[in-house]
């Protein structure tokens, strides 16, 4: 199942399918007795898919057999043992994919000539990814960061490790006091380097937060001889290079909660100068029709903000799951027109904005 979701990955999914191009959405559930009902609820909406896709006249008999299949093989490839909150299936004409997301989905199928992508943008944006590059003389490993959990990163040359062998033993220095001396070493400065680079590369690729961990000689190195990792969070602690997942996520957790605090009131308080400017708007319909003109620059969402609306042409009003023409993800929606439009999109704790309804942002004009 995928998960990360970059510019080029997007940009490759928007791309316009043969119809159809089916998009099969459900809710899945990370633990007990809740998650009992997700392979049932799943096997159910595949047969809505197949369904439509039967009772559809512009799908050949062919162009369906096809389709039906790489849905069944999407269905063999989930593994809800490591669910999430969200489950997204695509499947087109030779090809299928399936992406497990960390916030929910509604229960729906798609069928059009292009896959449905906002929940997946909305969910990559509520996430709030970020790097973990751990730096030891020898190894430097690469770690995908989330809400929860850090994850070792295997592309991009990650993990590096230092072809400089002769008389080096990044261990004994450690043990006699010496192992700041290492990073004095002019081919363990070349190694640093070569790893600065490489995460130069992965943040052009796929930009997100950096925080840079190691013994303190290992950071100030990188400050004085690295480009995009002098300006990292630094996290002065020793050994992740070679550490687990575990203990990467117990050393950096206590410095990305305290970056989301700060990236909290920055948020109070651009909302407060944007309302002194009269730059401000809040509540859903107000949000969504400025966001539709793309005067959006900065969007705040509370996590878990959820509202089910019709479009009645004019504005967004309060409807029903199964009132007609209802929209459950009308939030993502904006969320992923917002950032078209290169707006700033941050999600912050359950009831920050409850004096806007959930959701505010500071306009451009």
């Amino acid at each position: 199942m995928e998960h990360a979701l970059s510019p080029a990955t997007l940009s490759e999914l928007r791309r316009p399918r043969p119809y159809p191009a089916v998009s099969v959405l459900t809710p899945t559930h990370r633990r007990e007795p809740e998650n009992a009902q997700d392979r049932v609820r799943l096997r159910n909406v595949v047969a809505e898919a197949k369904k439509q896709l039967e009772s559809d006249p512009s799908v050949t008999r062919e162009r369906r057999a096809d389709v039906c299949d790489q849905l069944d093989r999407a269905l063999a490839e989930v593994d809800l043992a490591h669910a999430e909150d969200g489950l997204v299936i695509f499947a087109a004409p030779g090809e299928h994919q399936v992406w497990s997301l960390g916030r929910s989905v509604p229960e729906r199928v798609v069928l059009a000539d292009t896959f449905l992508t906002r929940n997946l943008v909305s969910a990559q944006a509520a996430e709030r990814p970020f790097w973990v590059l751990s730096v030891s003389p020898d190894r430097v490993t690469l770690w995908n960061g989330g809400v929860d959990r850090v994850t070792e990163q295997h592309s991009g040359g990650f993990p590096l490790t230092s072809d400089h062998r002769e008389n080096f033993d990044a261990e004994r220095q450690e043990r006699i006091g010496d192992h700041p001396s290492a990073f004095r070493d002019e081919d363990t400065r070349h190694f640093l380097r070569e790893a600065d680079t490489a995460m130069g590369r992965m943040l052009r690729a796929h930009p997100r937060p950096l925080y840079v961990t190691g013994e303190q000689a290992a950071l100030s190195a990188l400050e004085e001889i690295g480009t995009v990792t002098r300006d990292a969070v630094h996290v002065p602690h020793g050994g992740l290079a070679h550490g687990t997942a575990d203990a990467v996520w117990q050393a950096v957790r206590p410095v990305v909660d305290a970056e989301a605090r700060k990236r909290v009131d920055t948020v109070h308080e651009e909302l407060e100068s944007a309302l002194g400017r009269k730059r401000f708007a809040a509540g859903v319909d107000e949000i969504w029709q400025n966001a539709r003109e793309g005067r959006v620059q900065l969007l705040a969402v509370e996590e878990n903000y959820r509202v089910t609306v019709r479009d009645d042409g004019d504005h967004l009003i309060p409807a029903l799951s199964d009132d007609l023409d209802a929209r459950e993800d009308i939030v993502d929606e904006i969320v992923e027109q917002c950032l078209e439009t290169g707006a700033d999109v941050r999600f912050v704790p359950d009831g920050t904005l409850a004096d806007s309804d959930g959701i505010a942002g500071v306009l451009r004009y």
